[in-house]
């Protein structure tokens, strides 16, 4: 069997949330749309490509930055503005999203913090207010040329394995501005794997699902392929819900907390832990005080990522099908090109 008869026996059912934006498209017109830049570490920045020039190939040529320097390309160049903006927003073919407050799910501590974080937004690096706007209109020109839903394949053999490798390229993710989440940036990589057994001359057999996520880590970002929480269309299509303008992709639908530290509240930790051990490895306490743990979930902001699943589908026997296109470390743009694929806002947070 070929790789791309692997890739399209198990490739995913990937369900939306009502209000989603942006969808899975090949990086050809994004990168159309976009300069791209060289930035050093005193933010000084030089353009080294303007619309129009860049493609795949031409990208595989900048490879490494000079030392101390970065590249980043960035597709919109000015936001809408408030008039524009409005205009946008009150388009008609504009989905609506009802969700409650996010903060009506946590105390008063939090609460607190929440405000001092959107008011950190007027100092920190950020995507300007707009820019989700502008992107979708880039985004609804892109889809002008090339109405194709692209995820990008590969295969690796391994170990024992046969891995498929999905990845789906969006040209925004607008988690902040759309879905009151915790940033903004310019385009957005997300990636799902299917692990086979390879049974040499016979076919290969599905064992594991990985899916890239936010919060999770370890073994919540794994399934065994017979897992009852695994959905699969069609018997071999993995079912994927994913969070609005997130993008991140979960294996149920509902809607996930998750939580950001602020930068700040580190030395607290370092304080907590410090205790935890103390009481444990010193004084020898069999019962564990968890400090460093309740001082993370107090201090955390929350922002939840909808994966509700009650919107756009695009898959296997849906109205909307993928276009696959195989990929490999071959590809000069692929393995060559190391910079940020999106406006550097030089935040921690990613803008």
């Amino acid at each position: 069997m070929s790789d791309l008869d692997l890739l399209r026996r198990y490739e995913p059912v990937v369900h939306y949330t009502r209000g989603e934006m942006f969808f899975p498209c090949a990086v050809d017109g994004y990168l159309r749309a976009c300069s791209l830049w060289l930035a050093d570490s005193e933010r000084q920045t030089q353009q080294l490509a303007a619309p129009g020039e860049l493609t795949p190939a031409t990208l595989a040529a900048y490879r490494d930055a000079p030392l101390g320097h970065r590249y980043y390309l960035q597709c919109v160049a000015e936001p809408l503005q408030a008039v524009a903006y409005q205009r946008w927003r009150a388009r008609p073919d504009r989905e609506p999203f009802p969700a409650p407050n996010r903060l009506q799910r946590v105390g008063l501590a939090t609460r607190i913090l929440d405000g001092i974080f959107d008011l950190s937004l007027v100092v920190r690096g950020r995507v300007p207010g707009g820019t989700a706007a502008a992107a979708q209109q880039s985004y609804a020109a892109i889809l002008r040329e090339d109405q194709r839903r692209v995820y990008y394949g590969r295969v690796v053999r391994t170990g024992g394995y046969v891995v498929l490798h999905y990845v789906f390229f969006y040209v925004m993710n607008d988690f902040r501005s759309t879905f009151h989440g915790v940033n903004d940036h310019e385009s957005d990589w997300e990636q799902i794997f299917v692990y086979l057994s390879d049974e040499g001359d016979a076919d290969p057999v599905p064992r594991w699902v990985a899916y890239a996520s936010h919060d999770f880590s370890g073994d919540d970002l794994r399934r065994r392929w017979d897992d009852p929480e695994v959905e699969k269309a069609g018997g071999t299509h993995p079912v994927i819900y994913a969070g609005a303008g997130s993008h991140a992709s979960y294996f149920t639908r509902g809607e996930y907390l998750m939580q950001v530290e602020p930068a700040f509240l580190a030395p607290l930790h370092g304080g907590a832990a410090a205790l935890d051990r103390l009481w444990t490895n010193t004084l020898r306490q069999s019962g564990e005080l968890n400090l460093d743990e309740g001082l993370r979930n107090l201090l955390s902001i929350p922002f939840v990522d909808y994966a509700r699943g009650d919107g756009r589908v695009i898959g296997p026997g849906q109205a909307e099908t993928w276009a696959p296109i195989l990929i490999s470390d071959a590809d000069g743009w692929v393995d060559g090109y190391r910079g940020l694929w999106g406006l550097d806002t030089w935040d921690p947070l990613g803008g």
